[in-house]
């Protein structure tokens, strides 16, 4: 349920609606727009129907949330959500650019990788420090060693860093040295994970589940923003269906269809869905003509003797041409690089 309060609401009257709704056991989040502040109810709301809401001084009307995704739904925030992270806005009119190594190797390839990619126009560096790998045999990242080589080259650099948290133990780590919290595709529904960030002040980039819905993706975010963190961005990287072609299928559609269900951001990842590098600017295009609010992408200056995904990593040169030709693209769809 959605409580909507007049332009006139005062501090008081709103904080008097809170402590009689929650008094009935209710939860409330309440998110303050510019024209006007919103009171989302989560609970037993049939507790509410002897409550007469409408009577609360400060209250416009009382509105059912029919989609089962309370807080991430357009019906509580009918806005678009804007991130902001160390002067970086995500969700804005500006489509902000993740780049990267898939895994962090060493300090000096990382560095190097970080100076390309922002001159080309990335702004946040990503780079995996906990590797959810198919084999137990493969590389599974440098752990802490890997997130100070992160940290330390970002503000090096000058650039917001993300990368994925794989265990709610890790937390407090990832914590200390990223400025954005992945959860992997794998882990989408690890729901004592996703409440554990929940708890987070720290932006969290959620992707969708290789054999998951649209639905499924935001239920999932409905968790976290459920336990206080509204901080969080969604992402499509591709689901399976029975084309070998690719890694996986990248559904384009999920960007205009997540963003009229949901306030949240969206962004796409390409290099995942593709799995080859070659596939990754085409589907990148693509995505931004859909209409992301980001992208995040893999870059390595020597794919060759990459640890981790190789074949889907951009060589620093082509992620600049890349990056010229999304300018275009954006530019036409009324965005920009």
């Amino acid at each position: 349920m959605i409580i909507v309060l007049r332009p006139d609401a005062t501090k008081e009257q709103i904080e008097h609606i809170v402590k009689k709704v929650e008094s009935l056991g209710l939860k409330t989040m309440v998110s303050q727009g510019v024209e006007r502040t919103i009171i989302g109810v989560i609970g037993k709301e049939d507790i509410l129907q002897v409550q007469p809401l409408e009577i609360y001084p400060g209250v416009e009307k009382v509105m059912p949330v029919l989609a089962p995704y309370k807080l991430v739904s357009r019906e509580f925030k009918p806005t678009d959500t804007i991130i902001e992270v160390k002067g970086v806005s995500i969700g804005s009119e500006k489509i902000v650019v993740m780049a990267g190594p898939c895994s962090i190797e060493r300090y000096d390839l990382l560095l190097e990788t970080a100076r390309k990619v922002k001159s080309a126009g990335a702004s946040i560096l990503r780079g995996g420090a906990f590797k959810p790998r198919t084999s137990p045999y493969s590389f599974q990242g440098l752990g802490e060693e890997g997130l100070k080589y992160l940290k330390d080259v970002a503000e090096k650099v000058g650039m917001v860093t993300v990368t994925e948290i794989m265990d709610p133990r890790d937390l407090p780590l990832v914590e200390r040295y990223a400025d954005i919290i992945q959860i992997g595709a794998r882990n989408m529904q690890n729901f004592n994970l996703l409440k554990e960030v929940g708890l987070s002040r720290k932006p969290v980039l959620l992707k969708r589940g290789m054999m998951s819905t649209i639905k499924e993706l935001l239920m999932s975010a409905e968790y976290i923003l459920s336990n206080g963190n509204f901080n969080v961005i969604l992402c499509e990287r591709g689901i399976r269906t029975f084309e070998e072609s690719t890694r996986f299928t990248l559904d384009v559609s999920a960007v205009p269809v997540i963003k009229q269900l949901s306030h949240l951001p969206v962004i796409v990842d390409p290099s995942h869905a593709a799995g080859k590098w070659g596939l990754v600017p085409p589907l990148a295009q693509a995505a931004v003509a859909a209409g992301c609010d980001g992208l995040i992408v893999e870059v390595h200056p020597n794919p060759e003797e990459a640890l981790s995904d190789g074949i889907q990593q951009l060589l620093p040169e082509r992620f600049s041409e890349m990056m010229e030709s999304l300018r275009k693209i954006a530019q036409a769809v009324g965005r920009k690089i």
